[in-house]
């Protein structure tokens, strides 16, 4: 069943108001007919049953036969903090982990980022990653649209996570895997939780225990070392794991 999203003014006491890019998807895309049902959300993780009842040049109307409350998000909400990676990895990430549960994405250049953006290009990036994030979102069905943010610096990414209840940083140096399985022991229900992910060349030492300094808590992802775009998802998969309901 096709998922859309739409914003709350949009959505009356017994039906629904589908417009911008998406009615075209319905109309031409889909093909879809009179007395169909769609699922639409409001971003807030509550999810509507629809039936299609009326098509308009710039509109469809569908009436609401069901709705379902929060039952699509994780009960924590993650932020990954991704180094900017070469090339095209960065769409790569986004949508994985918004598949896999993320609540937002935030890239940022690190001291061994090969990739620098100016703000024209960070722009047209940020833009781009978002119609990732949303596409990503439509097909695993999740409640919400995770936002990706515009690239921001080290220390501001830093500066972003001080509120979290726990700050994650996989690093080759960090203590054994009974380490690591103790922290993630300490992740309960209703946390907020940062992730913070290295470029290729990973973190510099002094990036690291500027991270400590900020309560980050290094862990290890096991013996074999993995590439940026895996290591994210290998702790949002764990944290998945741990915390689906």
């Amino acid at each position: 069943m096709y998922r859309f999203f739409v914003e709350q003014e949009q959505i009356g006491e017994q039906s629904v108001s589908i417009t911008g890019k998406d009615v075209n998807h319905i109309k031409n895309v889909l093909r879809m007919k009179v007395g169909e049902t769609v699922l639409v959300s409001d971003g807030s993780d509550r999810e509507y049953v629809c039936v299609i009842r009326q098509f308009h040049d710039d509109e469809v109307v569908a009436d609401i036969e069901d709705v379902n409350g929060q039952t699509r998000e994780l009960p924590i909400q993650v932020t990954l903090f991704q180094a900017l990676p070469k090339g095209d990895k960065m769409e790569l990430i986004i949508q994985k982990m918004i598949e896999l549960g993320a609540y937002e994405i935030v890239p940022m250049s690190t001291k061994r980022c090969v990739v620098k953006l100016d703000a024209k290009k960070a722009a047209n990036k940020t833009k781009r990653w978002n119609a990732i994030a949303e596409s990503a979102a439509k097909q695993s069905k999740r409640g919400i649209i995770p936002q990706v943010s515009a690239p921001v610096t080290y220390g501001q990414a830093l500066a972003m996570a001080k509120d979290m209840d726990m700050i994650l940083i996989p690093y080759e140096e960090a203590e054994n895997m009974g380490h690591t399985r103790q922290v993630i022991s300490e992740i309960k229900p209703g946390m907020k939780i940062g992730i913070f992910i290295g470029s290729e060349g990973g973190f510099a030492k002094e990036e690291v225990e500027l991270a400590g300094q900020s309560g980050a808590k290094p862990i290890t992802l096991g013996k074999r070392i993995l590439r940026t775009e895996t290591a994210g998802m290998a702790v949002m998969s764990v944290l998945m794991y741990l915390m689906e309901e």
